[in-house]
């Protein structure tokens, strides 16, 4: 009879629990059918504002003026003139090329000239009293002209041995010592103008409309806190198939103390200044297939628009076209935001 009173017992309370279990379930279901609140987003409101755009490219220094110096003519050196490291005037005699030949050619003609000339004036005042035809003296002159264009042509090739400085600059290393045997193709030295000095950088294409003939450049260089500046004056003939950028070259102004053709230097541009530039934060633009793409907040709901970008910092980006001032624009839940979505401000970011 206990039994069969804890057998009751027990049923009733199992029965009993899971009634208050279906309870509970029908007063939750209504809470999974109730609409989550719509979330509260940052959004920036767009404004116009002054912005030079600037940019930074690799540059290198170049001499006005520089070659490698060569001889004309093969022999061997009897004088080498090439102070290393030193500056030179145009025309300094930088090595000699022995001559002996030349020079014993050279007097030899220049006695025969003496003869020529003594017949040739006998020559005139016999042709005067008729002593001698007409082509007996062109005979004498002819002979007289031909030594003297011999002489030039010696003298010329006298000179050939000489190498003279092409034009005012410092001197490099030597490549050779005196009492080497040389020839056209041996590399005396090399000789550099720095008294005026250019420096060589290039642009990206998209640059190339913003940077003009005269404009002023600045640049940098390891070593030195000095900001040193150029003036743009020249520019390449076509852009460059395999970096798509325009080589262009500057003059240096001032003093170049410091500067020396070859060192890399920091250049930096800026372009004309734009005084209603719009900038957004970086993270408030997208990129789609087709390009860029903002989300812009309009009566409570999510408007997509394409956007055409600029210049860009570390934590904002320029929108050329696709938006105006005073349009605000989402800076969070990009990801998450659909087409036309019901959206809520919850704070506006500088």
């Amino acid at each position: 009879m206990i039994a069969n009173y804890l057998y009751k017992s027990a049923f009733g309370f199992i029965f009993l629990s899971l009634l208050v279990s279906c309870g509970s379930k029908e007063k939750a279901a209504p809470g999974k059918a109730a609409k989550r609140p719509d979330p509260s987003l940052d959004v920036f409101i767009a404004k116009t504002e002054s912005f030079v755009d600037e940019i930074e490219v690799p540059g290198t220094i170049v001499a006005n003026e520089v070659t490698e110096v060569y001889p004309e003519v093969s022999g061997r050196l009897i004088q080498l003139n090439v102070n290393e490291g030193k500056t030179v005037e145009k025309g300094a005699l930088l090595a000699k090329i022995y001559d002996g030949e030349l020079s014993a050619q050279l007097k030899k003609l220049e006695s025969q000239l003496a003869i020529a000339k003594s017949n040739e004036a006998r020559a005139a005042r016999l042709l005067q009293i008729q002593g001698i035809s007409q082509n007996d003296y062109d005979a004498t002159l002819l002979n007289l002209r031909n030594i003297e264009a011999d002489i030039n042509l010696v003298k010329t090739d006298i000179e050939r041995t000489e190498v003279r400085a092409p034009f005012s600059g410092r001197l490099g290393l030597r490549n050779i010592s005196p009492g080497a045997y040389v020839t056209p193709a041996t590399v005396i030295a090399t000789i550099n103008q720095v008294s005026e000095l250019k420096i060589d950088f290039s642009i990206p294409e998209k640059y190339i409309g913003h940077l003009t003939e005269g404009q002023i450049v600045h640049f940098t260089v390891q070593g030195s806190s000095e900001v040193f500046s150029a003036k743009v004056y020249a520019s390449g003939s076509n852009v460059e198939v395999n970096n798509r950028n325009l080589m262009l070259r500057a003059r240096v102004l001032g003093s170049t103390k410091g500067l020396v053709p070859g060192v890399f230097a920091k250049v930096q541009i800026g372009f004309k200044s734009n005084n209603n530039a719009i900038f957004v934060p970086s993270q408030a633009v997208m990129p789609t297939a087709k390009g860029k793409r903002v989300i812009l907040y309009k009566n409570g709901t999510a408007v997509f628009n394409d956007v055409e970008i600029g210049a860009r910092d570390s934590a904002r980006v320029e929108i050329v076209s696709g938006i105006k001032s005073g349009d605000t624009i989402l800076a969070s839940g990009m990801m998450t935001t659909k087409e036309n979505a019901t959206i809520k401000i919850g704070r506006i970011i500088d």
